[in-house]
């Protein structure tokens, strides 16, 4: 791209964007070209095997510059890791049962939040390791959890069909996002934060306005559960995976269908754009994953060798790789282009459940 008529182009649309701030704007999309452009050595090494749950992992997750990361457990624990020297900091201690879904609030990290199969949700702080609040009110298991990027709430799904909205700072509850006939599985905020997507074993993914809790849309067209739903970077499309086999591409303003992406045998398990939300990424119980162009809608790599389903997906940042984890016990990091596969990561005895990418791209966790 010519980098001058580049930034031409958006000054026309952006009034921010001043003659004095040109050069700065040109300097950073230099930078940017410049970054995608290096070529990596994309191989990973075992760095460290950390053994310390005593049940099985559910869920792991990295601070937004992977100098930390968190995994939850069977055992009732989320304990947090310095990610260079694989030292413990910190067991989370408090819930009466599974922990199962977990987050920090990225991009800040100063919190986590873990979601329970004992109806609680517990803010706790990342410095250290105090509870600040339990957010009580659901009648059943929380399974799915996020912050807004704004790190204002934290919305929690649970399998008494209802999502609920809490605020951070005062530790008390928002909004009742009822609607749904079946349990909540997967949500999703935009990027603007005042909207949020919950995807349910009734088929349907609902959106809503964070401001008010009030249902907006409802997206109607799987036949079966939706397993993850999620929105693109800037909050025009939804894109919704389900046990149908297919996954869905939704206009996320008015609600509507844009198109069908087909070609699994079996459910989809996962689903995830990229960071710019020009490809889908699918992972599917027939142990293969694909990627989709979101514009032209058409199956643009399958990624095949797997000897398992796939239970997780995900991008890179820079968007050139994917990684899947499955049950067949290894984690397999792909070519997002070609759908080569690059490297399998094993070492694991059973089914890997959990992965992710620290935002430089240059670790991997598995859980």
């Amino acid at each position: 791209t010519d980098v001058t008529a580049l930034v031409e182009e958006i000054q026309k649309g952006e009034p921010l964007i001043t003659a004095s701030c040109m050069e700065h704007v040109i300097h950073l999309i230099r930078r940017l070209q410049q970054k995608l452009g290096e070529k990596e050595n994309h191989k990973f090494s075992l760095f460290k095997v950390l053994r310390t749950h005593i049940l099985p992992l559910t869920n792991v997750a990295f601070n937004k510059s992977g100098s930390r990361f968190i995994t939850g457990s069977y055992d009732r624990t989320c304990r947090l890791w310095d990610t260079a020297s694989g030292e413990e900091l910190r067991t989370l201690e408090g819930h009466k049962n599974v922990v199962y879904a977990i987050a920090f609030n990225n991009p800040y990290g100063d919190k986590i939040a873990t979601g329970s199969f004992d109806k609680t949700c517990k803010l706790w702080s990342t410095e250290t390791g105090k509870c600040y609040h339990t957010f009580r009110g659901h009648s059943a298991e929380i399974v799915c959890l996020s912050f807004n990027l704004q790190s204002t709430l934290v919305a929690t799904g649970s399998l008494d069909a209802t999502a609920k909205l809490w605020d951070i700072e005062k530790g008390e509850e928002v909004a009742t996002l009822s609607g749904h006939s079946a349990e909540i599985i997967a949500l999703s905020f935009n990027t603007l934060g005042d909207k949020i997507i919950t995807g349910s074993f009734d088929h349907t993914v609902a959106v809503w306005d964070v401001g008010t809790g009030r249902m907006l849309h409802t997206l109607i067209g799987h036949r079966a559960e939706i397993s993850s739903a999620q929105f693109n970077w800037d909050c025009s499309l939804i894109v919704t995976g389900s046990m149908d086999k297919t996954c869905m591409l939704w206009n996320a303003v008015t609600g509507t269908h844009l198109a069908t992406l087909t070609g699994h045998r079996h459910e989809i398990l996962d689903v995830c754009f990229d960071y710019t939300g020009q490809r889908v990424a699918t992972a599917s119980a027939d142990g293969s994953a694909r990627v989709y162009n979101a514009e032209t809608k058409k199956c643009i790599a399958k990624l095949e060798g797997h000897e398992g389903e796939i239970s997780k997906v995900c991008f890179n940042p820079k968007g050139n790789f994917i990684l899947t984890a499955s049950s067949d016990k290894t984690a397999r990091l792909w070519d997002a282009a070609t759908g080569h596969c690059l490297q399998i990561l094993e070492g694991h005895t059973e089914e890997i459940f959990s992965c992710a990418f620290n935002y430089k791209g240059d670790t991997i966790i598995t859980g």
